[in-house]
């Protein structure tokens, strides 16, 4: 008989993970309850799922609150009320109204209202919840006009002492206050929790209408959801499943004359194959409406990446979803559907940063705002900030929260006690929910409503968004589409616009093959040359490209699966390095082997790998062979199962003949990569992406580094794609307001920056200096401009000091001291409309000349980066080392002196929990070489930031691949700046 139930989804508040909450009642003999969160129902579905398993009948609602006073709880009836309760809340959330004091006439729900010695007005379907700590309140008072309207409420909160001092300290973290200034009312009671068989009845025994009133209103609440494994996402695209099967049938034959030509009778089979479970598995309408997603985009000229398992299946190839070729790459279909997958396929569909907005509306616009929302993501308690915010409630100084939190005094502090308290606390609450936020791309269509099964929110991206995550969704049954966003797909976007306004090339992105074959896009994969390319930018990467001679499109699928952390430290990738160059000496283990994995050279690098030793080797089909494959990487269902299907792949290979020895083995190597493997598909997803940017890269290189700036980058900081902008052969000028957009700007070779990358100006200012211009012409003069702009003094000091203002021909100092005189310490309006205009007074001035080194100092501070000098010409020095990065292979053991100039670094744990850290440099010819930091050297010999390094160190090489061991390491001072000299 409990109304008023409350889960750890209570965020802040409530204390008992759901599993727990059910398994107490359970104990406590509890047969029916309501789970009544606060302005949430995220828990419902689990909370019936659970009740269910434990043979407890389940309720749904919701508490209503505002500003932590409780106003009413909702209690479903069925289905349709669980609906109004979501439809209720969802309202308010969408439209950020505050709840009203009462809520609208349900027709399938009951409300409950605190107890209050006035009572109002109920509805027929309204109540009153009365304590058994309020029951005085009842003595000698006429209850015939509302005793019918009485009911029991006992809420549950906490379970035990230590639930309800984790209450407290939630409801201190939730307020930011003291634990010892939590108000009372800002808390639960000590009594809210379940009482003992019979309490809860003995205590109402004076009253037994509250105990029928109460008993009554549970027994009319039937959750009556289906249960089991049920589809709730859209079942048809064309409103008729035989439809929808023809029109995919169709669109997958036309694709595959498109791609592969008519009469390719591999592909006609593998469609035949895979078209069959799809109509078995009734994923038809999940496949339309991705092709309808990608057709929208591509007559919006969207680009788009269609990756992830989906890109295993050759009919999404033909769809022209993906651009994988699975019959080329010899993907299995079963790695992304098969008839025993227990858990739902997805497209990852990629989309540029600033498109995929427009995407997820087109979705909501085309499926109905009713069945369609975002997905949601729940965060929990994170380990070392739940230190912080649990010192902070118990009012403890920063310093010691700080000593707190860092994990190296954790032995130093073991014996404190607050800290042992600290760290109780904490076990608590880490794993339990601390906020509702938003999942990166997931999209759920539905064929219902949405809010039979949740309540919404609406995030600052401003579209509804279901209350559980991507797991609540699969478990509910919902399948999810990914639409997605990457910068790469941005610089390729925009490359392809710049080509064309800047050269008059139309360009076709999708034309992968033909760049596959390219010598000249291959020949810069093997030299590393990628900065700015997609997934193949980064120093770890280019280096691995160097090491294998990267020079074809598998080589680069390979290398973009190896590259993963788990897989470098398994030493997989060293193995397949040294396969890879000598594969004459690979021994496989049995023809089998060497049959499936020759093409990997004896390494398991993809999870269809595994998959293939299972099918071919081992005689499983492939829905076995996957399921199995997902248990190794510990996602099996259930571990019976799963040695179920381990004692299949032996039994299957001892029918095949195979020794018993070779078979261990065999398992022993497949079960040990199967949790690095990666997907095959999704490498080469990203592999198709990075030969498009290597195209653009090679072949219209200016272009293409401006989109990479103006989609603000990948891997590095913003200098270095001037850098490599510069390298390009472009004349990279500084901002001009008579030619710069807020971002950089091309005309031929000359690519001038953009105003987004000066510190301290406004976006207001960025975007209507170019408006202006636009509208009247060129600025003439400093006059004009501050006259056209009404821009404030501060905002012109910004400019004139990043060289912005250059075009009037006078120098920074002449100009700054105009300004003044223009603008000076009072506001000087000049907006308004003269009747007559006055030439500006012009001033006699000494002459006022700025160095080259204040120049690059404005710059460094403006821009953060130099442009009028290279930061090697900042250093006092004039040295810049005995070799060069061309000469570095020539010295191979030797120990050298460099000089660098710092690009990034990297920080990696080595298997015995020690620090080392790997640099990349560019030498003073702009040339990238990269360091090695060992724990014994590093501390002594540190990073200091941004700049350039004296570089002592001995030579090493790692296949063909030369790279300094660091003995000694020092930052090297810069020129003063002339204005604080």
């Amino acid at each position: 008989m409990y109304l008023n139930v409350h889960s750890h989804y209570s965020l802040r508040y409530g204390t008992i993970a759901i599993p727990d909450l059910v398994k107490e009642a359970a104990r406590q003999g509890v047969t029916q309850m309501v789970l009544t969160d606060l302005n949430n129902s995220t828990g419902v579905m689990e909370f019936m799922r659970a009740c269910h398993a434990h043979g407890i009948k389940p309720v749904g609602g919701l508490e209503f609150r505002k500003n932590n006073r409780l106003l009413y709880i909702g209690i479903a009836q069925n289905k349709e009320g669980m609906k109004e309760l979501n439809d209720f809340l969802t309202f308010h959330n969408l439209k950020q109204r505050e709840l009203p004091d009462r809520p609208p006439v349900f027709k399938n729900c009951y409300v409950l209202y605190p107890y209050m010695a006035n009572e109002k007005d109920l509805e027929e379907n309204e109540y009153i919840g009365i304590r058994s700590d309020e029951l005085h309140f009842l003595y000698k008072k006429d209850l015939r006009r509302f005793q019918h309207k009485l009911v029991i409420l006992q809420p549950v909160v906490f379970i035990g002492k230590i639930g309800y001092r984790l209450h407290e300290y939630l409801r201190s973290v939730d307020l930011n206050t003291l634990l010892s200034k939590t108000g009372t009312a800002d808390k639960c009671s000590p009594a809210d929790t379940f009482l003992p068989p019979g309490e809860l009845e003995n205590r109402f025994s004076k009253y037994p209408f509250i105990l029928a009133n109460t008993i009554e209103l549970l027994d009319n609440c039937v959750m009556d959801y289906q249960q089991g494994k049920i589809k709730l996402n859209r079942k048809t695209f064309t409103g008729s499943k035989e439809k929808d099967k023809a029109l995919l049938e169709e669109l997958a034959m036309k694709g595959m004359a498109e791609r592969y030509g008519a009469a390719h009778q591999k592909a006609l089979e593998k469609i035949k194959y895979e078209l069959e479970i799809i109509y078995e598995m009734d994923f038809c309408a999940y496949f339309l409406i991705t092709w309808d997603i990608i057709q929208y985009s591509t007559a919006k000229g969207y680009y788009h990446v269609g990756r992830g398992s989906g890109a295993n299946s050759t009919v999404a190839y033909c769809m022209r979803i993906t651009d994988v070729d699975p019959l080329d790459l010899d993907l299995y279909f079963d790695r992304f559907l098969n008839a025993r997958r227990s858990s739902p396929p997805d497209f990852d569909i990629d989309y540029s940063w600033d498109e995929r907005e427009d995407v997820q509306r087109y979705i909501f616009k085309k499926y109905g705002a009713e069945h369609t929302a975002l997905l949601g993501t729940m965060s929990t308690f994170k380990d070392r900030s739940v230190i912080r915010e649990i010192g902070k409630v118990m009012g403890l100084p920063k310093a010691e929260i700080d000593s707190f939190t860092d994990r190296t005094q954790d032995a130093a502090n073991r014996g404190n006690p607050t800290f042992q308290k600290i760290m109780a606390v904490s076990g608590l609450m880490s794993s339990m929910p601390n906020q509702r936020s938003i999942h990166a791309g997931g999209v759920l269509i539905s064929e219902e409503p949405i809010t039979y099964y949740t309540a919404l929110d609406l995030p600052p991206k401003g579209m509804a968004t279901v209350q559980w995550d991507m797991y609540e969704a699969e478990l509910i049954g919902y399948d999810k589409y990914d639409i997605l966003s990457q910068r790469g797909i941005g610089h390729i976007k925009e490359a392809a616009r710049l080509v064309e306004e800047n050269q008059q090339i139309k360009i076709d992105v999708h034309q992968v093959r033909d760049f596959m074959k390219d010598p000249l896009l291959n020949a810069r994969l093997q030299s590393g040359d990628t900065i700015g390319c997609f997934y193949i930018e980064s120093p770890a990467m280019r280096q691995l490209l160097t090491k294998l001679k990267c020079n074809n499109y598998l080589t680069l699928v390979a290398a973009s699966s190896i590259i993963r952390p788990g897989v470098a430290q398994s030493g997989m990738m060293k193995t397949y390095i040294q396969n890879y160059h000598q594969p004459e000496s690979v021994r496989y283990l049995h023809p089998v082997m060497k049959e499936q994995m020759q093409e990997t050279y004896g390494v398991m690098v993809y999870q269809e790998d595994v998959i293939k030793v299972c099918i071919h080797y081992g005689g499983m089909n492939g829905s076995d062979a996957d399921i199995l494959r997902r248990g190794m990487s510990g996602k099996y269902r259930s571990r019976m199962e799963f040695d179920k299907l381990v004692d299949k792949f032996f039994e299957g290979s001892k029918k095949l003949g195979r020794e018993e020895a070779v078979t261990r083995e065999v398992w022993r190597q497949v079960s040990s990569f199967a949790g690095y493997s990666f997907s095959k598909a999704h490498s080469a997803s990203f592999a198709v992406e990075s030969y498009q940017s290597l195209y653009l890269k090679t072949y219209h290189p200016i272009e293409f580094m401006v989109a990479v700036l103006n989609n603000y980058g990948g891997f590095y900081t913003r200098w270095l794609y001037v850098h490599e902008l510069r390298k390009a052969g472009a004349t990279v000028h500084l901002p001009c307001v008579n030619h710069s957009t807020p971002v950089v700007s091309l005309r031929g070779k000359d690519a001038y920056l953009g105003f987004i990358g000066i510190q301290g100006l406004t976006l207001k200012l960025m975007e209507e200096i170019p408006l202006e211009r636009i509208r009247n012409g060129n600025y003439l003069d400093l006059y004009d401009f501050v006259k056209r702009t009404a821009i404030s003094l501060d905002q012109a000091i910004i400019l004139i000091r990043t060289g912005a203002l250059r075009f009037t021909g006078r120098s920074k100092k002449e100009l700054l001291w105009n300004i003044h005189s223009l603008l000076g310490t009072k506001v000087k309006s000049f907006v308004h409309t003269r009747l007559f205009e006055t030439e500006a007074k012009h001033y006699q001035l000494p002459e006022l000349v700025n160095t080259e080194l204040e120049n690059a100092y404005h710059e460094l501070e403006l821009l953060g980066f130099p442009l009028s000098l290279s930061f090697f010409d900042l250093l006092q020095t004039s040295y810049r080392g005995d070799i060069r990065t061309k000469e570095l292979i020539s010295y191979v053991g030797q120990t050298v002196k460099m000089v660098g100039l710092y690009v990034c670094e990297k920080t990696v744990h080595t298997k015995n929990n020690k620090k080392m850290w790997f640099g990349t440099f560019l030498d003073a010819d702009g040339n990238f070489f990269d360091t090695t930091h060992f724990s014994s050297s590093a501390p002594v010999y540190p990073f200091r930031g941004s700049g350039c390094y004296l570089i002592l160190g001995k030579v090493v090489e790692d296949f063909g691949f030369p790279s300094i061991e660091v003995i000694k390491f020092a930052k090297l001072p810069i020129a003063p700046n002339p204005v604080l000299a």
